[in-house]
């Protein structure tokens, strides 16, 4: 069968390859990938897996084959495939506790634009009341940041989005932002919650403008920067801040089915900004890597 695997080379971080059928487990299901869906992290730290590795997290498809020790959803189940390893491919074999049913009326595209760029603020927003209280997103066009700015609308915050140009604020009022901004100097507000995609300078200046009692909670570092803060600034009265990391890859089955069941409902939309077909993938990267993509990027295996 074919899938993209991770490839080292500068040619680019995945490429075609032809790869044995999976053979699932008594505990796996195998899935038929209709759709993939790409993250940044993957794609630009991809050194960090194997070469010639199978890659990709997310993905949505049909089960073809139930785990034969009776869990999991029955064959023939439309399912969303999220933080599983080796999903780019033409069929994959997953464990159901990474599977999400989707409902009928969610679009299996959007389902698989889900898994890492959805789960992710689910978890960190989960960690905490957010009703009335002031929520940053750094990054917010990105997949991430979408999801982010949506989920953080829907618990009652007021959302500020922080994105990097003018032309990448497209939207996010309408997702639910109450402030959308190119720069933190442009606004006085302290802030309970940051969840941060960025990484680097940013972080020290969302310091500077973390409430008592605040978070920031680091779930990317897009700028690829490092971060210094100025003597001192670290030192402080009052109810202790933190600065929180992320790295939670426990399974996301049932975050993955209280997201489809929000989509379902209507209240929460997929920021797919990019889609096409998965022979492309070498294009869909570059507008990925060029920022020229506002939120996710989700191929079809034809």
């Amino acid at each position: 069968m074919r899938a993209l695997v991770v490839n080292h080379s500068e040619a680019g971080p995945v490429r075609f390859a032809d790869v044995d059928e999976p053979v699932p487990s008594t505990g796996q299901a195998l899935v038929e990938i209709r759709h993939i869906g790409l993250n940044f992290g993957e794609l630009n730290y991809v050194h960090q897996w194997p070469a010639g590795a199978v890659h990709g997290h997310d993905a949505a498809g049909i089960v073809v084959r139930a785990a034969s020790d009776g869990s999991g959803p029955p064959a023939g189940t439309r399912v969303a495939v999220g933080m599983a390893p080796h999903a780019w491919a033409e069929r994959v074999a997953v464990s159901p506790a990474s599977l999400g049913t989707v409902p009928e009326g969610v679009d299996l595209a959007h389902a698989a634009a889900l898994g890492i760029a959805g789960v992710t603020p689910l978890r960190v927003l989960r960690k905490r009341s957010l009703l009335a209280r002031n929520v940053l997103v750094t990054g917010a066009s990105g997949g991430v940041g979408h999801f982010a700015v949506q989920l953080a609308a829907l618990a009652g915050a007021r959302v500020t989005a922080l994105v990097g140009s003018p032309e990448r604020a497209a939207g996010l009022r309408e997702l639910g932002a109450d402030k959308v901004l190119t720069d933190l100097a442009e606004t006085g507000d302290r802030f309970d919650l940051v969840l941060d995609t960025v990484g680097g300078p940013l972080v020290a200046r969302a310091w500077s403008s973390l409430a008592e009692g605040g978070t920031i909670h680091l779930v990317g570092y897009s700028s690829g920067q490092e971060t210094t803060f100025p003597a001192g600034v670290l030192f402080g009265f009052g109810e202790p801040r933190s600065i929180a990391t992320y790295g939670d890859m426990t399974p996301t089955g049932g975050e993955l089915t209280d997201l489809l069941g929000l989509m379902a409902a209507g209240r929460l939309s997929a920021p797919v900004g990019l889609r096409g077909d998965w022979q492309d993938v070498d294009d869909a990267v570059r507008a990925l890597f060029a920022r020229k993509v506002h939120g996710k990027v989700v191929l079809d295996v034809v």
